[in-house]
């Protein structure tokens, strides 16, 4: 017989009292209740025509219990992920700024060098007569003669470097155009110090300062002579020219010098003898009697300048065209300036030519040019026969 409440064909399978009770373990606590997502309406509000039978509740804020130490743990983790972080970064640029930098690289030098044959024989006398006579006549001496222009600062460059631009400018021109010991050879560091260290190489290499290097061409980057066959008659050089400046880039300040420098030269001393010019205007050797001559040289060069240049002083020789006579156009001209001295004519013959169609490779064609009368100083007035 079914027990109260059961139906009278008994207990379903399945269902609770009938066969095992799945759910008789369960106990809906509190907490389980709060945490249901889903919520019966009450018999009032199912009553409504659109009443449903459930609503949805808002998920459940977690608090943490005291005692919990889940969000201690999961801080932790963020605090360590964090300083993970950190410490690769800093590894890694530790290491980018160990890593040293690529050598920087400089423009080759463009280099022309050009002798001016004289016509006739190369005038001579005293140093101060021949300058008189010459178009030098009026020119500065020495550094005098290297005039800086008006300074204003540029977009990208300010007032005092435009300044320190043109004064390093200055000084590259004077050691290397009016500084007796590198015009006479006895040496290239005054010169040397003041070019950006990518020209180094190529500097050491082309004025022959270090063994082993390819053809010399000095005459680009300094002027000097050749000390066993000329010297200074007067180290007081005569000087005419200018200076430019102009903003060839956002970081790019370029200098384009154009000067005339004038020298009196007479043979260089005999063997044994000291050829060490005067620290003073006036006569090297005023014990010498050999006449003088004048050479010219007509020097534009290009310097160039960035911000980190201007802060070390040093500069970058970009360009460097030389005219200078009187000269051979057969002279070899690249590693030392080989002037005529009073008396002395121009060898004949022009350079050798290049053969275009030839094929190969051809032997590279000298450039010379003619030194013009006007250049050199005009004939000393002779004196008057004596009255009969």
């Amino acid at each position: 017989m079914a027990g109260r409440g059961d139906p009278p064909e008994g207990t379903p399978e399945g269902l609770p009292g009938g066969g095992e009770d799945e759910y008789g373990a369960v106990v809906f606590d509190e907490s389980f209740v709060r945490a249901a997502r889903l919520q019966e309406y009450s018999a009032r509000e199912r009553t409504g025509p659109d009443a449903r039978a459930v609503r949805t509740l808002p998920p459940p804020v977690l608090h943490a219990r005291p005692g919990n130490g889940g969000a201690w743990v999961v801080m932790g983790l963020a605090l360590l992920l964090a300083l993970s972080l950190a410490t690769a970064i800093h590894i890694g640029l530790r290491r980018a700024q160990s890593v040293p930098a690529a050598a920087p690289r400089a423009e080759p030098l463009r280099m022309t060098v050009i002798p001016l044959a004289p016509p006739g024989p190369v005038p001579g006398g005293e140093p101060a007569d021949l300058y008189h006579r010459s178009p030098a006549a009026h020119h500065r001496i020495a550094a005098a003669g290297i005039t800086l222009p008006a300074i204003r600062r540029t977009s990208g460059f300010s007032e005092s470097e435009v300044r320190t631009a043109l004064v390093v400018a200055k000084e590259y021109l004077v050691m290397s155009s009016l500084n007796p010991a590198v015009l006479t050879g006895d040496t290239v560091r005054p010169v040397r110090v003041l070019l950006d260290p990518a020209q180094l190489d190529a500097f050491d290499r082309d004025v022959g300062f270090r063994a082993g290097g390819a053809r010399p061409s000095g005459t680009g980057w300094l002027l000097r002579f050749d000390p066993a066959k000329v010297a200074l008659a007067d180290p007081a050089v005569r000087v005419r020219g200018s200076l430019r400046y102009t903003e060839s880039g956002a970081d790019t300040l370029e200098i384009a010098s154009s000067h005339t420098f004038t020298y009196a030269l007479r043979p260089a001393a005999p063997p044994g003898a000291s050829r060490a010019p005067s620290a003073t205007p006036g006569p090297a050797d005023p014990g010498r009697t050999d006449p003088a001559s004048l050479f010219v040289a007509r020097r534009e060069l290009r310097l160039r300048f960035d911000h980190e240049d201007i802060l070390r002083h040093r500069t970058e020789l970009v360009a460097s065209h030389l005219q200078a006579g009187p000269q051979s156009c057969s002279g070899e001209s690249t590693s030392a300036l080989r002037p005529l001295l009073a008396g002395e004519r121009a060898a004949p013959g022009a350079p050798a030519g290049t053969d275009p169609y030839a094929n190969g490779t051809s032997p590279a064609a000298g450039l010379c040019g003619a030194l013009a009368p006007a250049a050199q100083p005009t004939p000393s007035p002779q004196p008057a026969p004596p009255a009969d």
